[in-house]
């Protein structure tokens, strides 16, 4: 054959045979070119196919189909969407907008509250004046006007951040969120979002903008019941949403966040929270140019009103409980606040009717009816709290929040901003006794350690600034027991044993017993010794339950049952551990004893029960505290004084014609009612205590001096004689404080101030100085000092000094 190249294809159409040539003959048309290398090796192949593609470059898909799979992909998004918006219509309103009711149950199955009576007044945007609803806009979507319906991008990243662990995103246009409320549900399902998707898209093109952010307002909820910007206006600042101001319009625009975490009135620790949103909402508004930021720099938080109106359906105890039960449900993240806010949930409460009533009468007998507003301007400042537990379970079988839901909104059992006062002297008892603490001269903590009470005396060992608190009407006690001291309530003696101790230990004692680690004003500091924390009624009781119960901690629990659909859903456990040893437990308990029975808790003997507790005062009489416990029930109550305009805490101040508010007195009362009439019917039962060996013995020689013109003698036998007698007296008035402070005090101090002068006097100075000491003392104290103040009180001594 010729080595010469055939003719190109395309010169000669289909095939036709030809007569052979002779060879050399040159052939039509240009030549092929030559695609051999050259000589040289330099030249290269040209027109050659590319090579296959061999080993891993296989797997690699080529650009066409990348390409191809990125068009097919783009076709198969735009058909599913506009199937998707062809396939969904925009529903009718949903139920929620007519929203399912919650039934509230007590614990014997009859009903306590329903939540569904859907506190909402529709009204146009008209009458949403501009820089309330510009407000609104600066909160949740400032873009609105702008922006399509949906905003993919920042669904994106909101679901990005939320498989991130920076909490629960939404990424939602005020559209779809407004169709979440008003067509569909608050569930967290694929299918919602998707429905969702497509109905904002399909609403942003047949309906005004004005008209969503319309519907957007009236459907919101804004808590405490109000569906609504005009429900809000009046829950919050009781005005008509056309007559907010700015600040305010910012404040309810901040409630969209979270109006169970940011309401202040009903969670005022949680304020510097919903005061960072609220700052966040007008610099939103500055910075949109809504806002002159001339005008917003002189802007001041607008306090919401204190007892702002509500629906008349959780009116008494009830918005207390329910609230309570709520903010239970969502704090243990049981359900989250869409789902509750969603309805459809019956829910089994704790709480004991007949409790829950004998508690509203007690405060109703013991103080409410005492108070004459009219006459005693500061009477109207009085408020009250209180919770009772079960030991055992940890269960809440009564809560007190106030008078009435409507008319003061805030629970007074929860609310966490009044100090705990001397209630907190338990804790340190009980993490002295725990950790096995000795004093600054290596002494052992017991409930006969002796300590200087003496009134302003500098606290030793402690490395930060001077701490010298002064004790109740700057009293000096001289040499006194650890148990005298809690008895009296020795401020100067217990001060000094949280440092002996370790403040940070006090506090570890505290959280282990069920004060919440969050509790503002909770650190280690030997503050911590007088109350300054303020934790709440509710937080005080738990702690309190677990020291009757020998020192195991469950965590408290208002729900007994919860049911959707039928269907129960599963609540935390109530395991308990054992938080402090049963010793320091059981101890602690037999000094509280001591404090019903010979000191300024006494009071609380009229609930005919073996009792422990101790009384407390907040700072400036701003609060005054009993907390207890028998064997069945721990209970805390609180009288708390409140301005009912502005809310700012006030002393209570000759309240009920007093001129102090103690523990000792209203409160002691209170839980004494309460608790006889709780556990009517209930055998009387002591308390089960295993108190460790030597806890009774005298103490050792103390090794400070006594005071100026003393023997030591003679002052230990007018301590534990003439101060108890004083108390006795001080308690019981004049009549019986001179009569029992002479009788008692003189034979309690013969023979508490003999027999413990004759082991401990031998040693401070002499069996005769104790003896005497004690005998006069205690007639002397008992007589003079507590028949004298007592008798001037007609409601008798425990008003007058006792904390």
């Amino acid at each position: 054959m010729s080595d010469e190249p055939r003719e190109q294809e395309g010169q000669q159409q289909g095939w036709a045979p030809r007569e052979p040539e002779p060879a050399g003959t040159p052939q039509p048309g240009p030549p092929e070119p030559d695609t051999r290398a050259q000589p040289d090796g330099k030249g290269k192949a040209k027109g050659r196919k590319s090579r296959k593609r061999t080993g891993w470059r296989r797997l690699l898909p080529t650009w066409r189909m990348v390409l191809g799979t990125f068009l097919l992909l783009c076709l198969l998004i735009g058909g599913a969407l506009v199937a998707g918006y062809m396939l969904v219509d925009i529903p009718p309103a949903n139920a929620a907008a007519t929203a399912q009711t919650n039934v509230y149950l007590y614990a014997d199955g009859k009903q306590l509250a329903r939540d569904g009576d859907v506190n909402r007044e529709n009204i146009p945007l008209s009458q949403v004046p501009e820089n309330v609803r510009q407000a609104v806009l600066a909160a949740e979507d400032r873009d609105f006007y702008s922006e399509s319906a949906v905003d993919p991008k920042a669904m994106l990243r909101a679901a990005w951040n939320t498989v991130r662990g920076k909490g629960k995103q939404s990424g939602s246009t005020i559209t779809q969120q407004y169709v979440k409320n008003y067509y569909l549900n608050q569930d967290q399902t694929i299918g919602r979002k998707v429905k969702e998707f497509f109905i904002a898209i399909k609403l942003g093109r047949e309906v005004s903008k004005d008209d969503i952010l319309e519907g957007y307002l009236n459907t919101s909820y804004f808590g405490r019941n109000a569906y609504g910007i005009s429900a809000a206006a009046h829950a919050y600042y009781d005005k008509k949403p056309d007559d907010l101001t700015t600040a305010e319009g910012a404040y309810l625009a901040t409630l969209l966040n979270s109006p169970s975490a940011y309401d202040v009135t009903a969670h005022p620790e949680n304020k510097p929270r919903a005061v960072a949103r609220w700052n966040y909402v007008l610099d939103g508004m500055v910075k949109e140019k809504w806002l002159n930021p001339t005008l917003r720099s002189k802007m001041k938080f607008p306090d919401p009103e204190a007892e702002a109106g509500t629906s008349s359906g959780l009116s008494g105890q009830r918005g207390y409980l329910v609230n309570a039960v709520k903010d239970y449900l969502l704090a243990n993240e049981i359900v989250d606040e869409d789902e509750l806010k969603s309805g459809g949930y019956r829910i089994t409460t704790t709480i004991d009717p007949d409790q829950q009533d004998a508690f509203v009468k007690a405060v109703d007998d013991q103080l409410m009816s005492k108070l004459d507003k009219d006459t005693r301007k500061v009477d109207r400042n009085v408020r009250a709290g209180g919770a009772a537990i079960d030991p055992k379970t940890g269960r809440v079988t009564a809560l007190y929040g106030g008078i009435d839901y409507v008319k003061q909104f805030t629970n007074n059992a929860t609310r966490r901003d009044y100090q705990a006062g001397s209630t907190f002297k338990a804790f340190v008892l009980a993490s002295a006794f725990d950790n096995g603490s000795t004093t600054q001269d290596g002494r052992p903590i017991t409930p006969n350690t002796i300590y200087d009470g003496t009134s302003g005396r500098p606290v030793q060992g402690w490395n930060g600034e001077r701490f010298a608190p002064e004790n109740e009407d700057h009293v000096d006690y001289g040499n006194i027991t650890v148990r005298t001291a809690a008895e009296k309530s020795v401020n100067s003696v217990f001060a000094q044993m949280a440092v002996d101790i370790g403040s940070d230990k006090v506090m570890d004692t505290s959280i282990a017993l069920g004060i919440p680690k969050t509790t503002p004003g909770l650190g280690p500091y030997p503050s911590i010794s007088l109350g300054t924390p303020t934790a709440s009624v509710l937080d005080v009781a738990q702690a309190y339950a677990t020291l009757a119960n020998h020192g195991r901690h469950g965590t408290y629990a208002l729900v007994d049952k919860l049911e959707k659909n039928g269907k129960e859903i599963t609540l935390p456990s109530r395991d308990t551990e054992q938080v402090i040893s049963r010793a320091a437990a059981d101890t602690t308990t037999s000094v509280l004893q001591s404090v019903v029975d010979d000191g300024t808790g006494s009071a609380a003997l009229a609930a005919g029960r073996p009792a422990a507790g101790k009384t407390g005062t907040a700072e400036e009489d701003k609060a005054a505290w009993f907390a207890g416990y028998t064997p069945e029930l721990a209970t805390v109550v609180a009288v708390m004084g409140q301005d009912p305009d502005t809310a700012v805490q006030t002393p209570l101040y000759g309240a009920v014609g007093q001129p102090r508010m103690n523990g000792g007195a209203y409160p002691a009362r209170i839980w004494a009612q309460f608790t006889r009439t709780a556990l009517a019917g209930e055998p009387v039962r002591d308390f089960d205590l295993e108190i460790p060996a030597g806890s009774e013995e005298p103490p050792p020689l103390p090794t400070f001096e006594p005071p100026e013109g003393q023997t030591e003698g003679t002052d230990r036998g007018q301590t534990q004689g003439q101060d108890q007698g004083q108390t006795q007296g001080a308690d019981q008035g004049q009549t019986q404080g001179q009569n029992q402070g002479q009788t008692q005090g003189t034979d309690q101090g013969q023979t508490q101030g003999a027999d413990q002068g004759q082991t401990q006097g031998q040693t401070n100075g002499g069996i005769d100085g104790g003896a005497d000491g004690g005998a006069d003392g205690g007639a002397d104290g008992g007589a003079a000092v507590g028949g004298q103040d007592g008798g001037q009180d007609a409601d008798g001594g425990a008003d007058a000094g006792s904390t």
